[in-house]
C-alpha cells in the first residue's frame, strides 16, 4: 500500500498497477490535467510537479521537483504531492503564478504549470536565489515561445520578497501527516498489487526471492523510458525507496560511503564538500528534477556506457558493495563493468552502497564533461583523471574513467604505466598522456559525436588536466577574422 498526501488529502493506494507513473494517476484517475506530457522522458518540464518530504536535519519539510512522467507511484510514499492546481489559495493566485502574469512569462501556456512548479519549489528554498539559483531551479523546463527573460524575470522578482504562503500556514499540519503515515507502514513490505516496498534489508531478498525476475527501482528515471517510450509493462517492481540502510550516507577522514538509493541530489552535497571539482559535472549531470529523483546506486547499476558518475567512481577507485541480504562483498569499480551494460553483480545481489576514498595531499584530480548542450543532456565524452604525485613531484600512480569512447565505462591503464616516474612538470607527461588517449579506444560514431571527434577531445581534456593542475594557465588561439 501507498499512502501520501495529495496536496491535504490523505491517499492509500491499493491495486494499482506497479508501473503506473504519476502523471498518469493525476490525469487519468484524479483528473488533475494541469500537468502535461510533453516528451515522456523527463526531458522537457512540462509534466513538473512538487514533492514535500520530511527534513530530518531541521525537522522542517524539503520541497523540490520531480518529473511526473518517469516517477513511479512508489516515489510518493510518505510524502506530499503538489501540483499546479493546488497553489492558489481560493480565487488569490500563488505569487509565483502572479508573478508570471505580471511579468508576461506565458504565451502558448503548455509549458507554463511545470515553470510554475519549478518556480514554486525554488520559493520555498532556504536561500534568497539570484539570478544563478533561478537559471539552476529552471534547467529542467524547457519553452519554445515566451522565451525564458520575462520567466527569469518573474522568479527574481517573487523569490526575493518572499512572504509565507498556505503551505507555510499549514506546515505544521502536513508534517504531523506524514510523520503519521511512517507510524502506520506495518503493511509496506508486502504488496498485492505488484509493487513490493520492503523497508529492511530482510524484507528485501524476501522480495528478491519471491520475484527474482522483478526489476528494482530507486529514482526508475531510466527504467521508466522503457513503459514510457518502448510500451512495456511490469506486473511486479521491487522499490528501494523505504529500505533503510540503502537511503544513508556516512564519512570519516578516509571515506565516503553513499547508500544505493541516495538521490544524486543529495549525495552531491556530500560528494562536493570532498570532491570540489565535480562541481561542473553535477551541474551539468541531466537536470535539476532528475537528480532530484534518480539515485547513484541506479546510475551504476545502469551501466550504461555514456552514464556520468561511472567514470567519477573508476578514477577514484571506489568500490562498489554487493550485497544478498546474507553476505556482502566488494567490487572495485574497475572490475564492476563487464560488457555493455552488463555488470558482475550476482543474479540475486544488489548494490547496498558505494565507499568512496578521500583524496590525499598528495593527488591532482578533475571531471570534464562535453555535451551539445550545457545541461539536460548526455555526454559525447566524460573525462575524469587523478594523478598522484611523491614529493619531488614525480608520478607515481594514474587513474582514469571515461564515459562516452566504449561499450562500457573504460579506464586507461596506459596512462599509468606510461606516466609513472616522470616529473609531473615535464612536458612530456603532457605530450605522452595526450598521444596515449587520441589511439587509446575506438569509439563510435553518433549523433552526438564523430570518433575522431571523441578521440581528439580526450587527447585535449587531457592537456587541459595538465595545465590545471601544475597551475599554468591555458593556450588560447586567438583568430583575426579582419
Amino acid at each position: 500500500m501507498i499512502r501520501f498526501l495529495l496536496n491535504n488529502e490523505p491517499v492509500e493506494l491499493t491495486n494499482y498497477p506497479a508501473d503506473m507513473t504519476v502523471l498518469q494517476y493525476l490525469r487519468e484517475q484524479r483528473k488533475l490535467v494541469g500537468s502535461k506530457e510533453g516528451c515522456a522522458s523527463g526531458d522537457c518540464g512540462a509534466c513538473t510537479v512538487v514533492v514535500a518530504e520530511l527534513n530530518a536535519s531541521s525537522d522542517g519539510l524539503h520541497y523540490y521537483t520531480i518529473n511526473a512522467c518517469i516517477a513511479l507511484l512508489s516515489a510518493l510514499h510518505g510524502k506530499q504531492l503538489i501540483c499546479v492546481e493546488h497553489l492558489a489559495d481560493g480565487a488569490t493566485l500563488h505569487p509565483v503564478q502572479q508573478a508570471m502574469v505580471d511579468h508576461h512569462g506565458s504565451q502558448c501556456g503548455f509549458c507554463t504549470p511545470g515553470f510554475v512548479m519549478s518556480l514554486f519549489a525554488l520559493y520555498h528554498s532556504e536561500h534568497v536565489p539570484d539570478r544563478d539559483h533561478v537559471l539552476h531551479a529552471l534547467s529542467g523546463n524547457l519553452c519554445r515561445c515566451t522565451g525564458y527573460r520575462p520567466i527569469i524575470d518573474a522568479a527574481l522578482s517573487v523569490c526575493t520578497g518572499r512572504v509565507d504562503d498556505k503551505f507555510s500556514r499549514t506546515s505544521a499540519a502536513t508534517i504531523t501527516a506524514l510523520k503519521q503515515i511512517f507510524e502506520n507502514t506495518d503493511d509496506v513490505g508486502t504488496s498485492t498489487d505488484g509493487l513490493l516496498l520492503p523497508r529492511t534489508r530482510q524484507q528485501l531478498a524476501q522480495s528478491r526471492e519471491s520475484h527474482p525476475t522483478a526489476p528494482l527501482i530507486g529514482g526508475s528515471t531510466d527504467m521508466s523510458l522503457e513503459i514510457t517510450q518502448k510500451l512495456k509493462s511490469f506486473s511486479h517492481l521491487i522499490s528501494l525507496s523505504q529500505v533503510d540502510y540503502l537511503n544513508q550516507c556516512t564519512s570519516n577522514e578516509q571515506m565516503i560511503s553513499i547508500g544505493a538509493a541516495v538521490s544524486l541530489s543529495k549525495a552531491q552535497y556530500v560528494l562536493l564538500d570532498a570532491f570540489p571539482q565535480l562541481s561542473e559535472l553535477f551541474h551539468r549531470f541531466a537536470s535539476l528534477p532528475i537528480r532530484n529523483q534518480a539515485t547513484l546506486g541506479g546510475n551504476v547499476a545502469n551501466a550504461s556506457p555514456i552514464g556520468d558518475m561511472p567514470p567519477v567512481l573508476l578514477a577514484l577507485s571506489a568500490q562498489i558493495v554487493a550485497d544478498n541480504g546474507a553476505q556482502q562483498r566488494n567490487i572495485p569499480a574497475a572490475e564492476f563493468f563487464t560488457g555493455y551494460r552488463q555488470t558482475a553483480l550476482a543474479e540475486n545481489e544488489w548494490i547496498c552502497r558505494i565507499d568512496i576514498p578521500r583524496l590525499a595531499a598528495n593527488e591532482r584530480f578533475a571531471a570534464y564533461k562535453i555535451s551539445k548542450r550545457m545541461e539536460d543532456d548526455i555526454s559525447a565524452v566524460c573525462a575524469v583523471f587523478k594523478v598522484t604525485l611523491d614529493d619531488a613531484q614525480c608520478v607515481t600512480g594514474v587513474t582514469s574513467g571515461f564515459g562516452g569512447v566504449a561499450a562500457t565505462p573504460v579506464s586507461c591503464d596506459a596512462l599509468h604505466t606510461q606516466l609513472v616516474g616522470k616529473s609531473w612538470a615535464d612536458k612530456t607527461c603532457l605530450s605522452l598522456g595526450s598521444e596515449l588517449l587520441l589511439n587509446a579506444f575506438n569509439p563510435i560514431d553518433d549523433v552526438r559525436a564523430s570518433a575522431e571527434y571523441r578521440n581528439t577531445v580526450l587527447a585535449n581534456l587531457w592537456k587541459r588536466f595538465c595545465y590545471e593542475s601544475q597551475g599554468s594557465e591555458l593556450p588560447t588561439r586567438v583568430v583575426n577574422y579582419a
